[in-house]
C-alpha cells in the first residue's frame, strides 16, 4: 500500500512539470469516466452534482488501497509474483496516460520515474520485513519463514534488543514513506493551484475591451426578493458539469482553434489573432441537460467572445454539411447543428466571463457559448477544433451514450423562495423564482397555490430572450398550516411548460416544480 501511494504521489508531483493528464491517477480517473456506463454517469451527476469528481477520486483511492493490500498479502507468500503484478499494474497506469488525447510520449516520464520510486519502496520495505525476494533468498516461503523464526528466536536469546530494534527500523521507514506520499500529493495539488491562479492573472492583463458591449442589466431585471439568486451569476458560483477529471492547463500561447472537415478552406486561428478581432459581449444563460426539476445546474453570465458564424464564414462550409463537431483538448466532443452556429443568435467563441478572463474550470482560454441548446451539444470548454460534418456521419460523446443529438433547451421554471418545508409569516409572504427558455424567451409564469387555479405571477424585466427571467407572487391571506405551490412557464412562442414527469435522457427532465411550506 505504501509503495502504491509513493508511486502515485511521486507521479502526481512530477506531472506538474508536464500536464495534469500526465499523472497516472488523473489518467485512470479520466479512463473510468470515459468507459463508465451512461446510466452510472447520469446518476452521479444527478445525485452528486459538482461533487461527482471528488467522490470518484475517493472511490478510486479506496479501490487502490484494497488492490494494493491484496498484492501485499500475496507478497508474503509469493513475493516474485506480487512484484510482477505490481509492475504490471504500474504499466497499465502508464498506458492510461499515453492513450489520453491531450498527452504526448514525453508525458510518460513522470510514470517511469514514479515506477522506479514505487519499486524501490516495495523492495526496501520487503527487505526490512525479511521477505525472501527482497532479502535475496531463493528458498521456498515455508522454509524461509521457518528459518527466519529460528533466527529471530536465537537472536532474541543472544540479544533481546535486536528484534524490537528491527521492528522499529521497519516502522520508521514505513512512517517516512507514508509522509513522503502525503507530501507529494500535497505539493502536487499546491503547485497546480498556484499555476492556475498565476495563469489567470497573466491573461487578465491582455484581455481586450469589447468592440460591442452588452447592454447594462437593469435593476428591474431582479424581483429583489431575498433568496432569489442574482441575475448575473458570479464566476465562483457558476455551475460546472463536464467530463474533465482535472481542469486542463492549456495556455493561451499554445492554444489554436482549427476549423476542419466539410469546408472549402480549413482555417486555423491562435489566441493572438482571436484577441485582435472585434469581440462582442452578450448576456447568455447556460443550462445543463442533467438539471433535475427545480435544480440549480444553470447560470447567467456576460460572455466576451467572437461570433462563431464569422469564423465559420472564413472556412465556407459545404452545402450538404449540417453539423459541427466541436472538440475539447481532453477529447470531449459535442454535436451542434450548423444552422444554430450560423444564424443571428449570439453564438460565441468566448474568452471572457463577467468582465474577467474565463476561469480555468469554465474553459480557459476559450470555449463555446450557444444560446438555446443544452451544454452537452454546444458549450464545449477548452475547445481546439470545429469539425464541420453531418449528423449521419459523426457522433459526439453524449450522443454515443443515448442523448438527443440536437439538445434544444426546453421551457422550465423553478421556485427559489420559500425553500421546501420552510416556515413563512402569514403576512408579507411571497413566492418567487426563475424561469428560462433560452432563445425563445419567457412570456408568462403561472403559480398554483395548493390545488387552486393558476395565477399569473409578476415578471421582472426581460434582458434578452437568451437569459432567464425572474418572477414573484404575493401569498398574503393564506391560513396557518401547511401549503404547497407549483409553478409553470409559458414561452414567447406560446409553448406551455409540461407537467409530465420524465427523466433527463434523452433531452432533459420535465415536470412542474412543486414545494411545500408552513405558514405561521
Amino acid at each position: 500500500m505504501l509503495a502504491a501511494a509513493v508511486l502515485l504521489g511521486v507521479a502526481d508531483v512530477i506531472a506538474r512539470a508536464f500536464r495534469p493528464a500526465a499523472s497516472p491517477l488523473v489518467a485512470l480517473g479520466s479512463t473510468v469516466i470515459e468507459f463508465a456506463p451512461p446510466a452510472l454517469q447520469e446518476t452521479a451527476i444527478a445525485v452528486l452534482g459538482p461533487w461527482n469528481k471528488p467522490v470518484l477520486f475517493l472511490v478510486m483511492g479506496l479501490g487502490g488501497v484494497v488492490m494494493a493490500a491484496g498484492i501485499g498479502a500475496l507478497g508474503r507468500r509469493l513475493p516474485r509474483v506480487a512484484s510482477t503484478i505490481f509492475l504490471a499494474v504500474a504499466a497499465l497506469l502508464s498506458a492510461a496516460v499515453v492513450r489520453r488525447p491531450e498527452t504526448a510520449a514525453a508525458d510518460l516520464i513522470p510514470s517511469a520515474l514514479a515506477i522506479v520510486a514505487g519499486l524501490a519502496v516495495l523492495f526496501g520495505l520487503w527487505r526490512l520485513a525479511g521477505v525472501g525476494v527482497a532479502a535475496g533468498s531463493g528458498q521456498g516461503p515455508a522454509r524461509r519463514r521457518a528459518e527466519s523464526d529460528a533466527q529471530w528466536e536465537g537472536a532474541a536469546e543472544r540479544d533481546p534488543v535486536r528484534r524490537p530494534a528491527s521492528r522499529r527500523a521497519f516502522l520508521a521507514a514505513a512512517s517516512g514513506t507514508a509522509a513522503l506520499a502525503v507530501a507529494c500529493f500535497a505539493v502536487g495539488r499546491s503547485i497546480g493551484a498556484f499555476g492556475r491562479q498565476a495563469g489567470e492573472r497573466l491573461v487578465e492583463l491582455v484581455l481586450p475591451r469589447p468592440a460591442r458591449g452588452a447592454s447594462p442589466v437593469p435593476a428591474a431585471a431582479s424581483v429583489d426578493v431575498a433568496g432569489v439568486p442574482p441575475f448575473i451569476t458570479p464566476n465562483d458560483d457558476f455551475y460546472r458539469i463536464d467530463t474533465a477529471l482535472v481542469v486542463p492547463e492549456l495556455e493561451p500561447g499554445e492554444w489554436t482553434l482549427r476549423i476542419t472537415g466539410m469546408v472549402e478552406e480549413e482555417v486555423s486561428i491562435d489566441m493572438s489573432e482571436l484577441l485582435g478581432l472585434p469581440l462582442e459581449e452578450h448576456h447568455v444563460t447556460l443550462t445543463c441537460v442533467s438539471n433535475p426539476v427545480g435544480g440549480d445546474l444553470l447560470g447567467t453570465a456576460t460572455w466576451l467572445g467572437y461570433p462563431v458564424r464569422e469564423l465559420l464564414a472564413r472556412a465556407r462550409p459545404l452545402p450538404h454539411a449540417d453539423m459541427v463537431l466541436s472538440r475539447s483538448v481532453d477529447g470531449f466532443t459535442a454535436s451542434t447543428p450548423l444552422e444554430v452556429l450560423t444564424d443571428a443568435r449570439a453564438s460565441l467563441l468566448a474568452v471572457g466571463m463577467n468582465g474577467e478572463p474565463l476561469p480555468r474550470q469554465h474553459g480557459y482560454p476559450a470555449r463555446l457559448v450557444v444560446p438555446g441548446l443544452y451544454g452537452y451539444v454546444s458549450a464545449t470548454k477548452w475547445v481546439v477544433e470545429l469539425h464541420v460534418t453531418r449528423f449521419d456521419q459523426d457522433t459526439a460523446y453524449w450522443t454515443d451514450r443515448g442523448w438527443d443529438e440536437r439538445g434544444p433547451v426546453l421551457v422550465a421554471s423553478r421556485i427559489d423562495v420559500p425553500r421546501p418545508l420552510a416556515t413563512v409569516p402569514r403576512d408579507g409572504a411571497v413566492v418567487a423564482g426563475t424561469a428560462w427558455a433560452q432563445h425563445d424567451g419567457i412570456a408568462a409564469v403561472e403559480v398554483m397555490v395548493d390545488d387552486g387555479d393558476w395565477q399569473e405571477a409578476q415578471l421582472a424585466a426581460e434582458v434578452t430572450a437568451d437569459t432567464w427571467r425572474q418572477w414573484r407572487l404575493s401569498l398574503d391571506g393564506l391560513e396557518p398550516g401547511r401549503h404547497a405551490v407549483t409553478v409553470r412557464a409559458v414561452t414567447a412562442s406560446g409553448t406551455v411548460q409540461t407537467g409530465a414527469r420524465r427523466d433527463p435522457i434523452p433531452n432533459a427532465a420535465t415536470g412542474h416544480h412543486r414545494i411545500e411550506f408552513q405558514v405561521e
